[in-house]
C-alpha cells in the first residue's frame, strides 16, 4: 500500500503569502512522519486546475526550512480555511466546487445563525442555548432589550472577538455599551440613554455586516474580567468523537470577550472553575455534563452538515452551574492548551486529526475499486 498523504488546505493572509498557523503545520509534519503519514500544505492559489497538480509547501525538520515542489493531489485533505473578506475566499469556493468529490477530513460548517437554528430544533440542546435572533430591523433589538438586561451583538461570521458589542441595562432609561471594533481594538465603555441607543448602534453598520443579538450570560469574575471555557472535541484513531481537553480563558481588563488574540490569558478548566463554583461535587458534575454535551453537539452537527473531524465549543457557566453554548468553532486553534500549561493536551490536539486521517485512509482503501475511483481528481 502506498504511503498516505495529507494535504492541509489553508489560505494566505496577505499578498506576502503569510500563513497564520505555520508553526502548527510544522508540528503536524513531524507528528505525521512518526505515524507514517506525509504532510504538505497548500492553498487554492497553488493549484493548477488544468494539470491537477499542486505547487505545495513541504516542511523539512532536518533543516527547519520550507520548500515548494509540484506534486499530485493528496490522499486526504484537511480544510483549515477560515472566512476572509477577500478574493482568496472566492478562490477557495472554486476549489471546493471543482474538487469537492475528494476525501476531506472535514466539510465547511455554516454561519453562527444557521448553526443556532439547527441546534435549537432539537429539544435536548435548547436548555444550553442563549436566546438569539438575527438582526433584520430595530424591532429585533427592541424585543431583546425588553427581555434581557444583558445582551451581545455579534457579526454572523465574525472571529476572534471582532466587532462584538455588549449592551447592559444600568437603569430603566440608560445602557452601557462596550466592545471591540472590527480590528479587535477595545472600545471604551459609554453610557447612553435609551433615546440615543439606536443611533449609537446605527453607526455600527449592522446592515452592511449581518449581526446576531444574543442573550448575555453573567460571567464576570470578582476582578471584573469575563471568562469562559474552550472545549475541544475531535475524532480519534477509531473514527469516534471524544473530548481532547478543555481550557479556561480569562479576558483582558476592559474586554467583553475572553479571546487570547484580544489579550486574554488561558488557564486550566479546573483552576478557573474552582474560582467560580465552590462545591467540588457540583464542579465534577458540570465537567461531566459539559463533555457529554459537547460530544453530542459535534456528532449531531456532523449528521447535519457532513463530515467533520474537530470542533471547539465556547461554553459559559453561570453562577448556578448551568452550561451555555456561546459559539461553535469549526477551525479551532490549539494554543489555548499550551498557554494553559497543558502540553499533553496540546500535543494530542495536534496529533489526533492525523490519527483520524490514517483511519479514514484505511477505511477508504478497503472500498471496492470501482468506488475508490470516484475519489480521483476531476478534470477542471
Amino acid at each position: 500500500m502506498p504511503q498516505p498523504v495529507l494535504g492541509i488546505l489553508t489560505l494566505y493572509l496577505n499578498e506576502n503569502r503569510m500563513l497564520e498557523e505555520r508553526s502548527i503545520y510544522q508540528k503536524m509534519t513531524l507528528a505525521g512522519a512518526k505515524l507514517g503519514l506525509q504532510v504538505f500544505v497548500f492553498t487554492p492559489a497553488d493549484v493548477n486546475y488544468k494539470q491537477n497538480r499542486i505547487h505545495a509547501m513541504f516542511y523539512h525538520p532536518e533543516t527547519k526550512r520550507w520548500t515548494r515542489k509540484w506534486t499530485g493531489f493528496p490522499s486526504l485533505i484537511f480544510d483549515r480555511c477560515r472566512i476572509q473578506k477577500s478574493y482568496r475566499f472566492e478562490q477557495l469556493k472554486r476549489f471546493r466546487a471543482v474538487y469537492g468529490h475528494l476525501t476531506f477530513l472535514n466539510r465547511p460548517l455554516r454561519n453562527k445563525w444557521t448553526v443556532y437554528k439547527q441546534l435549537s430544533g432539537e429539544n435536548r440542546f435548547r436548555p444550553f442555548l442563549p436566546h438569539t435572533r438575527i438582526v433584520e430591523s430595530r424591532q429585533d433589538i427592541q424585543k431583546m432589550l425588553g427581555s434581557y438586561p444583558l445582551l451581545y451583538l455579534k457579526p454572523i461570521n465574525g472571529t476572534g472577538g471582532r466587532g462584538i458589542l455588549r449592551i447592559e441595562r444600568l437603569q430603566k432609561s440608560s445602557w452601557l455599551i462596550q466592545g471591540r471594533d472590527h480590528n479587535r481594538r477595545i472600545i471604551k465603555p459609554v453610557k447612553v440613554p435609551t433615546s440615543a441607543l439606536y443611533s449609537k448602534l446605527d453607526a455600527w453598520h449592522m446592515n452592511k455586516n449581518k449581526y446576531l443579538i444574543q442573550q448575555g450570560i453573567a460571567i464576570k469574575l470578582s476582578g471584573g474580567r469575563v471568562h469562559d471555557y474552550r472545549m475541544l472535541v475531535q475524532k480519534n484513531r477509531f473514527g469516534k468523537w471524544e473530548v481532547t481537553g478543555c481550557a479556561g480563558r480569562v479576558g483582558a481588563p476592559g474586554s467583553i470577550t475572553s479571546n487570547l488574540h484580544g489579550g486574554g490569558h488561558a488557564t486550566t478548566m479546573q483552576s478557573l472553575l474552582e474560582r467560580w463554583i465552590g462545591d467540588e461535587a457540583k464542579r465534577t458534575e458540570i465537567v461531566k455534563q459539559a463533555e457529554e454535551f459537547s460530544v453530542d453537539v459535534a456528532a449531531y452537527l456532523e449528521q447535519s452538515y457532513g463530515k467533520l473531524c474537530e470542533l471547539a465549543l465556547d461554553l459559559a457557566i453561570d453562577r448556578s452551574g448551568r452550561i451555555w453554548l456561546l459559539e461553535v468553532n469549526p477551525k479551532p486553534a490549539r494554543e489555548v492548551f499550551a498557554r494553559a500549561g497543558d502540553r499533553a493536551t496540546y500535543q494530542r490536539a495536534i496529533t489526533k486529526p492525523l490519527e483520524y486521517a490514517l483511519w479514514l485512509y484505511n477505511q477508504k482503501s478497503r472500498r471496492p475499486e470501482s468506488e475508490a475511483k470516484e475519489t480521483e481528481p476531476a478534470k477542471a
